[in-house]
């Protein structure tokens, strides 16, 4: 498989997968984007890519500093919420490994405020944040989304887009199942160009 830079204008730009908007968790899934020729564009191919994609939505400082160890630990998550979003839409068992990464995943961070102490003002409660628990805290937010998308009424709605190559997954409106207009134009050029060429079609 080979990667590209997700910086280089080597195609337009994909608009955002409908959903993705509302549910950053359908964004993470889709944080990796199949090119033609088997290229991939990934997001979250550096530390430095990573480290804007969370900050792009406030799930981390913008000079967070993130490592390599972190930057993998987010594609691994990815990759296991893709296999639940795979599994749901195509109505079979969820991957044990997948859920209990997920799982993990929301257990590693606070959910609820902890009880603080400041010298001058007193008592407060507060989520703690440290430097070191950014990422840890950003999966949270992430897995927990996923979990909510998954669990919600959201959920009959997620689809994989229906134009290969392209593996982002989407919430359907009617009967779309393309993430995109390029990719339904991509399908309906490939359907027509199915029909001309089956044997016995007249010209």
């Amino acid at each position: 498989m080979r990667v590209m830079d997700a910086t280089l204008p080597h195609e337009p730009a994909v608009p955002p997968a409908p959903g993705e908007e509302q549910y950053p968790a359908l964004a993470f899934a889709n944080s990796v984007i199949a090119l033609t020729g088997g290229q991939f564009t990934d997001f979250l191919g550096t530390p430095a890519q990573a480290n804007q994609w969370l900050a792009e939505r406030g799930l981390a400082p913008l000079d967070a500093g993130l490592r390599e160890t972190c930057t993998a630990q987010m594609r691994s998550l990815r990759e296991q919420i893709r296999a639940l979003f795979a599994s749901r839409v195509a109505a079979l068992p969820a991957l044990p490994a997948a859920l209990s990464a997920v799982n993990d995943a929301m257990a590693k961070a606070p959910t609820t405020p902890l009880l603080q102490w400041d010298e001058e003002s007193g008592p407060y409660r507060a989520t703690p944040h440290p430097t070191t628990a950014i990422v840890e805290h950003a999966l949270a937010a992430l897995a927990t989304n996923a979990a909510d998308l998954l669990t919600g009424p959201d959920a009959e709605r997620l689809t994989a887009c229906g134009s290969p190559p392209c593996m982002r997954y989407l919430l359907r409106h009617g009967r779309r199942h393309w993430c995109s207009t390029r990719c339904g134009d991509r399908a309906r050029a490939a359907r027509a160009y199915a029909r001309r060429t089956q044997p016995g079609t007249a010209d």
